[in-house]
């Protein structure tokens, strides 16, 4: 006990250097602690500054990119909704004063009468006006009276081409390439009530569109189903070789056809299409 008590005992100088001691160790903690935060700017090179200050240019730059604008294609500005105007870069009250300014009647003829009947800048309308893609029939805005003489004129439903399905309201390039390209499939149209056949084509826009269409002349041979073969009668719009064969196995159980009603009987025929049917066949 005595052995380990002479361990403890020290005099007035040995302690003292014990503090001493103490106290140097803690301020060379101190120092080992603080200074790599003290210094920690001063010791990265000035090239690793500039890397970092160029990728936070990046990114601030990739901020201001509006990702959710497509691609802009050529557009006519006098059938835009509100969606496709946002798209291509219009605010809100550009798009409200452009749909303001269509729905009194009135035409878009020019890149100038864009930007003064929506207000955009001239650095949008300089980004927009290479996409213009205004009507050929659309000349004179200021004369409505020519426009609406215009917008008015008749047309046949066989020869009408696509820019002139474009004056209807509603009816854009997509809708007129269809009802062309419809009226080929079949032959030429030999009603206008074939028009319910055309998709995306709204009952709306079709009324609209009836009234600038001539009627078409019934001048057109129909087949007789009395006496028309299967694959002749699968030719024909609205039927294809199943429902043919079915209308003829029909006509030969029950020796003939002869009403358009009568083919209702049959299972599966396409009764919401019996209109446009009875525009092929004859029943004497």
């Amino acid at each position: 006990m005595k052995h380990w008590k002479s361990h403890f005992v020290f005099n007035k100088s040995e302690r003292n250097g014990i503090f001493v001691l103490i106290a140097l160790i803690i301020i060379l903690q101190v120092f080992y602690f603080k200074s790599p935060f003290l210094s920690l700017e001063e010791d990265i090179p000035k090239e690793t500054n500039a890397e970092i200050i160029q990728f936070q240019h990046k990114l601030d730059s990739l901020k201001q990119v509006d990702t959710g604008k497509d691609t802009i294609y050529p557009f006519n500005p006098n059938y835009l909704k509100d969606y496709q105007a946002y798209r291509v870069g219009l605010s809100l009250k550009e798009i409200d004063a452009l749909l303001d300014f269509r729905s009194s009647g009135q035409w878009i003829n020019s890149a100038e009468d864009f930007q003064r009947i929506t207000g955009v800048s001239d650095s949008v309308l300089e980004q927009l006006i290479p996409y213009f893609k205004f009507s050929e029939w659309i000349t004179d805005n200021n004369n409505s009276d020519s426009i609406k003489q215009t917008a008015v004129l008749k047309f046949d439903l066989n020869s009408v081409g696509a820019l002139e399905l474009q004056k209807v309201k509603g009816i854009g390039e997509v809708l007129s390439n269809r009802i062309i390209k419809y009226r080929e499939s079949i032959g030429g149209y030999r009603s206008l009530i074939q028009l319910k056949d055309i998709y995306g084509l709204s009952d709306e826009v079709r009324i609209e569109l009836l009234k600038y269409l001539n009627e078409i002349p019934p001048n057109f041979n129909k087949k007789n189903i009395n006496t028309i073969g299967v694959l002749e009668l699968s030719e024909l719009p609205y039927f294809n070789y199943d429902l043919a064969k079915a209308v003829i196995d029909y006509r030969n159980l029950h020796e003939g056809i002869d009403s358009i009603e009568v083919l209702l009987k049959i299972e599966d025929f396409p009764v919401l299409k019996i209109d446009r049917i009875q525009l092929y066949l004859s029943f004497n």
